[in-house]
């Protein structure tokens, strides 16, 4: 069985190709104008999916830039109509279909506020990308499955290419180049050993730090939207704050290692699982039960990685019975209020 959600993983390196060919310079030139705007600090505003790009894009800007980015609830807006203060301030809207109107209302707000407001959207005729300063397609092309796929790759690769010209990471840009490839041989990686013991899982816990969480709260997504499995992202750094606690024989953890300076700390969180009875797959470059394509830098890992969990979740989803093209109560276009 050939799905429509496996049909849009296996294009993404190719979506990815011509997404560079086509909006990489002017990605580039978004990162340029941005440095010289005087930008103070930055607002998120997006939703699901599209929130977890905005969670890589922060840790991003405030590894690179140095600027802090926050992520602000949409309904500040549209339903309590608060006066916001942003001058000086970028508001970034992350969105596959730029349609809710909450997040319209939102950037409507942030530019009212005195904040120069960017858009991430691969509909560019939609309300939100009209209402945008600063227009960034994505040009993923059509997506029907409704679990998103290459819509999130394409949004990671955006906000990469965008802070890495702000910030002036030229290895960065330099690397996004070659990202293609990486991707292809992701798409390719073997995780077939973790679905038999993931699909019976009780409840799985997806784990990372610094740009790597981002995948972990979208893999975390995936298993219940795909899978209809429970599951909870956790920084590496947040377990033994109290969820370690509900970790036993009947968990399953899914750890995305990092070639950063979080790592050690990941494996720390890794051991611990173990030690806590629950079974663990690491997805690592470096030796892991499940393979990990090491991108061409390492602030990139994460899009290798999540293009490869895609493979894997779709597989657990078919494994439990479940069409993961068509997931209970949930359709494409969330129209949030």
């Amino acid at each position: 069985m050939t799905t429509q959600m496996r049909a849009e993983i296996v294009s993404i390196p190719d979506v990815i190709a011509q997404q560079l060919a086509d909006m990489g310079a002017h990605y580039r030139d978004i990162g340029e104008r941005l440095r010289g705007a005087g930008v103070r600090a930055a607002i998120s505003n997006a939703r699901g999916t599209s929130d977890h790009a905005a969670t890589y894009l922060k840790y991003l800007m405030e590894i690179t830039v140095g600027l802090p980015l926050a992520s602000v609830g949409p309904s500040v807006a549209s339903v309590y109509g608060s006066r916001l203060r942003l001058e000086g301030h970028l508001c970034v809207t992350i969105s596959q279909s730029g349609a809710s109107r909450d997040l319209v209302m939102l950037q409507d707000a942030a530019r009212e506020a005195g904040a120069l407001t960017l858009a991430l959207v691969n509909d560019v005729a939609s309300p939100v990308a009209r209402g945008a300063a600063v227009l960034a397609p994505l040009y993923a092309g059509p997506e029907h499955s409704v679990a998103a796929t290459k819509t999130f790759v394409a949004s990671l690769v955006a906000a990469a290419t965008i802070a890495a010209s702000w910030s002036g990471a030229q290895d960065v840009l330099d690397a996004l180049d070659a990202l293609p490839d990486a991707l292809a041989a992701s798409v390719a990686a073997d995780w077939s050993p973790a679905i038999e013991p993931i699909s019976k899982s009780g409840s799985v816990y997806t784990v990372s730090r610094g740009p790597a969480l981002a995948i972990a709260a979208e893999a975390a997504l995936k298993f219940k939207e795909t899978c209809r499995l429970h599951a909870e992202a956790f920084s590496a750094a947040e377990l033994r704050h109290g969820p370690i606690a509900l970790a036993d024989s009947a968990f399953s953890a899914l750890v995305f290692a990092t070639r950063d300076d979080g790592r050690k700390s990941v494996l720390e969180a890794e051991a611990a699982l173990q030690e806590a009875g629950a079974t663990v797959f690491r997805c690592d470059h470096a030796g892991g039960s499940l393979p990990a394509v090491p991108a061409p830098h390492p602030l990139l890992d994460p899009i290798c990685q999540i293009v490869s969990f895609y493979g894997f979740v779709e597989s657990v989803a078919r494994a439990r019975g479940l069409d993961p093209d068509r997931p209970p109560h949930l359709t494409k276009v969330t129209l949030t209020q």
